[in-house]
């Protein structure tokens, strides 16, 4: 004889796990059924968590969330940009999709307020929050396919902060605007990467932007990269003029 009843008092959750999915409810809009992905997409790599002999944390999950976000952008945007040729659409994808605003994304819904780590919080970089919104993303699809993954990206992305007329003017690499105008008006630039010996833990690197060997701006930051695009962008105010004439 079955007793239905009986299934549901089968591996009940703890207190602990209630009160996670309690939190998460808000976030994703809908009280999970399969637990597992979202712990696991709130699990750091530094806990070196492990279950059947595998990493147990949200790197795989955020590979997955990466794919499905470009794909459901990408279908956002064909549908609302019916003009848009292949390269505009590229463009504006790169933009909804950037580390900078799905780290705002991941601020906003306080991802990191149910991460386990064994990193202090106030040590993570910025990009901890685009990450685990790549993870949640992830995790809903595993939880609740296509169609629930793609309701969560417009709940927490598209709606709020996508307005595609005011997304086609932002500059996502000011590097990439200056080198183009430097090239288009045939004009000699470089970027000038100087390591600096100081007694900082952490390393930085300036760089002197240089156009016509006259050095329009400097930038500074803990990546080569970072700097170089600090240091075009404030070349960028400082020539705004020019470039849009």
């Amino acid at each position: 004889m079955n007793f239905p009843f009986l299934k549901k008092l089968k591996n009940p959750l703890s207190k602990k796990e209630e009160n996670f999915l309690n939190s998460l409810k808000p976030i994703i809009g809908y009280k999970p059924t399969k637990i597992h992905y979202f712990k696991k997409a709130f699990t750091h790599s530094s806990v070196k968590k492990e279950l059947n002999g595998k990493p147990f944390n949200y790197e795989r999950l955020e590979f997955l969330g990466d794919t499905f976000l470009d794909a459901i952008v990408s279908n956002y945007l064909y549908v609302n940009s019916p003009d848009g040729d292949e390269g505009y659409l590229t463009q504006m994808r790169s933009k909804i999709v950037s580390r900078e605003n799905l780290n705002k994304v991941g601020k906003e819904l306080n991802l990191i307020s149910l991460v386990q780590s064994s990193v202090k919080k106030k040590h993570f970089g910025e990009n901890i929050y685009g990450n685990l919104y790549e993870a949640v993303t992830g995790a809903v699809f595993l939880d609740k396919g296509y169609d629930g993954c793609k309701k969560f990206i417009h709940k927490t992305l598209l709606d709020p902060y996508v307005d595609i007329k005011r997304l086609e003017g932002k500059i996502t690499s000011y590097k990439s605007v200056l080198i183009e105008w430097c090239q288009k008006n045939k004009l000699k630039f470089d970027f000038a990467i100087k390591d600096e010996n100081s007694k900082e833990k952490t390393k930085h690197f300036t760089v002197n932007c240089i156009i016509e060997q006259k050095i329009i701006s400097k930038g500074r930051a803990t990546s080569k990269k970072k700097a170089e695009e600090i240091a075009a962008r404030r070349a960028y105010y400082t020539l705004q003029n020019e470039i849009e004439k």
